[in-house]
């Protein structure tokens, strides 16, 4: 039996609560070979594509969100030992969830806040990993939650 991680993976979404989740995940870096820095941009919305489609709004170039969310990825993995940024793209939840199968992850690190419109609409990122993730997943309580 070991007591190291092969991969821990940090789901990032820029909020205050995942960077609790990251300082957490720089906490159990020492007890892990590899670390993943996660974000997953979300496809463009419906309305969104359906307004383009009707001559409503100009087509979306998400080349420029790409580009920031790489550099930001970059960034927030920098000062991780092992770690490496993960840049991924269609519906967060299921794609993080589909990608960590794929990569052989062994902990997935996450914060365990969404707002209420948020979870109304698209349904909790956390609550979706805690029962589909193919691996353990590390709820982090963002520091005001935790304190009350």
């Amino acid at each position: 039996m070991t007591d190291r991680f092969a991969h821990i993976a940090v789901c990032m979404d820029g909020s205050d609560a995942s960077q609790a989740a990251l300082r957490e995940g720089a906490r159990l870096a020492s007890f892990a070979d590899r670390v993943s820095v996660v974000h997953a941009l979300a496809p463009p919305s419906f309305a969104l594509s359906l307004a383009v489609g009707l001559g409503g709004a100009a087509p979306h170039d998400p080349e420029p969100e790409r580009a920031a969310a790489k550099a930001w990825l970059e960034s927030e993995s920098s000062g991780i030992p092992n770690a490496s940024p993960v840049l991924l793209e269609g519906q967060p939840a299921h794609t993080v969830s589909s990608w960590a199968d794929d990569s052989g992850v062994d902990l997935l690190v996450t914060a365990s806040h969404s707002g209420e419109l948020e979870r109304a609409l698209l349904g909790s990122f956390s609550g979706y990993l805690a029962h589909h993730a193919p691996c353990p997943v590390l709820l982090v309580r963002p520091p005001a939650a935790a304190e009350s």
